[in-house]
């Protein structure tokens, strides 16, 4: 129980928003790469800084015992025969908001940026949209899409990780008040035109599920339901 308790104790320290700083001993400039990291799964997004251009996403599941980070990544642009695979990092706190995680070959420093926490907290998967006034129901398999919210940032991501299969991903800073759900857009792989945009929905969490009403960036009318990934994704 001890083991139990001080495992999932790591794993809660991480949660929030991370921001890498330096690589191989070299500051990290000319790229801005987020991890958001929640409910023992991550999700990272990169872009070039001045011409928001999309440089590549992944994330998936992970845990941490003592200095060893584990990942089984569920999507990757930057190398789709990663997914799937088991990856081990060595984790070293260097204070309470800068880690060090190595893999023996790259050296890579992570600032914090945030640990806020709200109602909406947590990494979800959407199980239902509505189309025609009619609310469909969906089942999250291997195709499925995720939005991870921790430490003021968001990030969702469209894939498929039994295919390996990758449709798509955006994230940014978000913010939560008196009903309304402000996404600030910082990046969009389809498009990095709508990088500065600023989304207003409604929302309200009824029975632990995200109802999220709105307009799409692209000015569609849009009613949502998400749920919690541990509870509704039909894992294989």
């Amino acid at each position: 129980m001890l083991f139990y308790f001080c495992l999932l104790s790591a794993q809660i320290e991480l949660e929030g928003s991370w921001k890498l700083i330096e690589k191989d001993g070299e500051v990290v400039n000319d790229r801005e790469v987020i991890k958001i990291i929640q409910d023992n799964y991550f999700a990272l997004g990169s872009k070039e800084i001045g011409s928001n251009k999309f440089l590549g996403a992944a994330g998936g599941e992970f845990s941490v015992e003592g200095e060893t980070l584990t990942e089984i990544r569920d999507f990757d642009t930057y190398d789709k025969s990663e997914i799937g695979v088991t990856h081990e990092y060595n984790i070293i706190w260097q204070n309470d908001d800068k880690i060090e995680i190595s893999d023996g070959l790259e050296i890579k420093i992570w600032e914090r940026v945030s640990p806020k926490h709200d109602e909406l907290t947590r990494t979800w998967v959407i199980t239902g949209r509505e189309r025609d006034g009619k609310m469909n129901t969906m089942m999250p398999g291997d195709r499925r899409t995720v939005k991870i919210l921790s430490g003021n940032r968001f990030q969702w991501i469209a894939f498929n990780s039994g295919s390996k299969e990758f449709m798509g991903t955006g994230g940014g800073t978000y913010t939560t008040e008196d009903g309304k759900y402000t996404e600030n857009i910082e990046f969009f792989s389809r498009d990095n035109s709508r990088v500065g945009a600023s989304l207003e929905f409604e929302y309200e969490v009824k029975d632990g599920q995200w109802h999220h009403k709105g307009k799409s960036s692209k000015g569609d009318n849009i009613y949502e339901i998400w749920s919690p990934l541990e509870e509704a994704y039909q894992k294989k």
